[in-house]
């Protein structure tokens, strides 16, 4: 199993929109992302918890290969 990258709130939201989730709002330093039937927010925070990133992937469908696939390439 394959460890976690330390990415900032904004990091996040570059990597979720290469897989085609776009900017619905932002209300202070929360952003809504969206994508066909799956929502998340997105904390600003310059380091993203390791629970709050592995929710995020769940709320977003997505398995940690995934973003590794993403950050990748």
């Amino acid at each position: 199993m394959s460890k976690l990258p330390v990415l900032s709130g904004e990091g996040l939201i570059k990597v979720l929109q290469k897989a085609g989730f776009r900017v619905v709002r932002q209300k202070g330093s929360h952003v809504s992302l969206q994508k066909d039937s799956f929502k998340t927010v997105v904390p600003l925070h310059s380091e993203l918890a390791k629970g709050t990133l592995l929710g995020i992937l769940k709320q977003c469908g997505m398995s940690k290969e995934d973003l590794e696939n993403l950050l990748r390439g």
